[in-house]
C-alpha cells in the first residue's frame, strides 16, 4: 500500500447539540457578496499538530468524541453551517434564487482519516507535499455544489507523530474573517467542556442587501451552469516562505521611505514585494501590463461599519496594475504605495457601488478568469487567530490549505508561528523556465 495515500475510517454527519430560540430557522438568501462566490472553491485551512508525549492509545478515540459534541455545541449558534443551498428557479422568464435551507439537512461532516506519514514529512520538504491536499474534504468541489454536499466538513487526519484537523467551509456561506471565527469558537468549546461552554463572539446571521434589495434577489438565469464553471489548475509548485517580524519591519520602512510616508502597511510592502519577484521570475515583457489581486474585508468599510461578527462574506476583489517594466524599474516601495492606494480607495462609497452595479447585472466570478500569467493574487491575511485555536495538543506548530483557489501566481498569508508580526505566505508558481529573467523570493 503506498504510505501516502489517506485512509478513510469513519465519518459521520453532526446536527446542532439542541434547539436554539427557534426549532425551525427561516431560509437564510444570499446576498451579493455571497451569491459571487458561487463558481469558486470551498475554503480548506488546517492545523497540524503534534502528538502529546505521554499520549494514550485512546488519544484519537477522546479527540473525536470531543470534536462532535464541541461541534455541535458551536453549531447551535452556526447552524447554517448545518443546511445545505437550495435553488428556487423557473425558465420562461429565466429565474434563479439560492438561500441556506437550516432545517432539512443531515448536518455537518467529520471525517477521521489516517496516514503513514510524520509530521517532518510535511514540515522537512522544499515544496508542501502533495499529501496535504488529500487531509481535507470536498477537493475539487465548487460553491454551488453545496445544494447537494455539506457546507461544512472537518477532516481529523491521524499521521504517525501528529494529528491534522482540516476545515472545509462553503466560501457562498463565510469568508476568511466569518471562517476562523467560527474555527476560534470550536476550539473554545472544545477547551470549555466539562464546564458551561459559551461562544463568546455569537456570529450575526442576518444578511446585508443594500436600501430597496433583499432577501430574495433573483438571478437572470434558469440553470446553474450559466454562471458556474469548474476551474482545474495547472501543476504548481507550493512552497512556504517565512517572513520574521525584523525583516517585515525593514522592508515596510523601507518601502515607506522610498515614498516619503507612513501610510504603507506591512501587509503592502511585503505583497508588493511578492509582486514584483513574481512578475521578475515569469520574464515578462517590459509593457505587459500585469496585477495584483487583493481580497479586501468590507466590515470596517461599510457606513456605518458592519460587526466584525457578520458571518458570511463582505468581502470584495480589489486590484493594482502596472506593466512589468515598470514595475521593475521602481522598485517595490513604489508598488507598496500603488497597493496603499488601491485599498484606501475602496470606502463606504466604493463598496456600495460596486453592488449596485452588481445588482444591474448579477455576476460570479470565474476563477480561470482570475488566475493568468500576468496576475498575482494575495489572499488570507496574517491577522487572522490561526495559531489560537487548540484541540488539546497545544499550540499547532504549522497551517496549511488545501487544492481550493489557487493556481499559478496565488499567494496565501498566514501568521508566522512564533507571532510577533512575523508572517508566512504560500506561493504557488509555475516557474517559465526559459524566462529572460528569472528571479524569486
Amino acid at each position: 500500500m503506498n504510505p501516502l495515500i489517506v485512509q478513510i475510517i469513519s465519518e459521520c454527519f453532526i446536527k446542532q447539540q439542541y434547539p436554539s430560540e427557534e426549532p425551525n430557522h427561516p431560509p437564510i438568501y444570499l446576498a451579493p457578496w455571497d451569491i459571487a462566490f458561487l463558481s469558486f472553491h470551498y475554503i480548506q485551512k488546517g492545523l497540524l499538530f503534534i502528538k502529546p508525549a505521554d499520549e494514550q492509545q485512546n488519544h484519537v478515540k477522546s479527540l473525536l468524541d470531543k470534536l462532535k459534541e464541541s461541534l455541535s455545541l458551536t453549531l447551535v449558534r452556526f447552524y447554517p453551517l448545518a443546511g445545505r443551498l437550495v435553488t428556487r428557479k423557473q425558465e420562461n422568464p429565466p429565474s434563479y434564487s439560492v438561500h441556506i435551507d437550516c432545517n432539512d439537512s443531515p448536518g455537518a461532516k467529520l471525517i477521521y482519516a489516517t496516514v503513514d506519514v510524520a509530521v517532518s514529512d510535511i514540515l522537512s520538504p522544499v515544496d508542501v507535499p502533495l499529501v496535504v491536499q488529500s487531509f481535507f474534504d470536498h477537493d475539487r468541489a465548487i460553491n454551488h455544489d453545496g445544494h447537494s454536499l455539506s457546507l461544512l466538513s472537518i477532516q481529523v487526519t491521524e499521521l504517525i507523530d501528529g494529528i491534522f484537523i482540516g476545515c472545509s467551509i462553503n466560501h457562498a456561506v463565510a469568508d476568511g474573517t466569518a471562517y476562523w471565527q467560527f474555527f476560534n469558537s470550536l476550539s473554545s468549546t472544545f477547551r470549555a467542556l466539562g464546564t458551561s461552554p459559551e461562544i463568546s463572539r455569537p456570529p450575526i446571521l442576518n444578511r446585508w442587501f443594500p436600501s430597496g434589495y433583499g432577501p430574495i434577489i433573483n438571478l437572470p438565469f434558469s440553470h446553474h451552469d450559466q454562471f458556474t464553471s469548474r476551474f482545474e489548475a495547472p501543476r504548481v509548485r507550493e512552497r512556504i516562505f517565512h517572513f520574521s517580524s525584523e525583516s517585515i519591519a525593514k522592508l515596510k520602512s523601507k518601502a515607506n521611505s522610498e515614498c516619503k510616508t507612513n501610510k504603507i502597511s506591512s501587509f503592502q510592502a511585503v505583497s508588493a514585494l511578492v509582486w514584483t519577484c513574481t512578475v521578475r521570475a515569469r520574464g515578462l515583457p517590459h509593457d505587459q501590463e500585469t496585477y495584483c489581486m487583493m481580497a479586501v474585508n468590507n466590515r470596517p468599510r461599510m457606513d456605518p461599519p458592519l460587526p466584525s461578527e457578520y458571518f458570511g462574506n463582505s468581502v470584495q476583489i480589489l486590484g493594482a496594475k502596472a506593466a512589468a517594466g515598470e514595475l521593475l524599474d521602481r522598485g517595490y516601495g513604489w508598488a507598496a504605495w500603488l497597493l496603499h492606494e488601491t485599498v484606501a480607495g475602496h470606502s463606504d462609497a466604493a463598496a456600495r457601488e460596486w453592488v449596485e452595479r452588481w445588482m444591474e447585472g448579477p455576476c460570479v466570478y470565474q476563477l480561470g478568469q482570475l488566475f493568468n500569467q500576468f496576475t498575482t493574487i494575495m489572499s488570507s491575511s496574517p491577522r487572522f487567530p490561526m495559531y489560537e485555536n487548540e484541540f488539546g495538543m497545544g499550540k499547532a506548530v504549522a497551517i496549511r490549505s488545501g487544492y481550493a483557489n489557487k493556481s499559478d501566481g496565488s499567494v496565501t498569508f498566514y501568521p508566522g508561528c512564533e507571532g510577533g508580526g512575523s508572517m508566512d505566505l504560500e506561493n504557488d508558481t509555475r516557474i517559465n523556465l526559459n524566462a529572460r529573467n528569472h528571479g524569486g523570493l
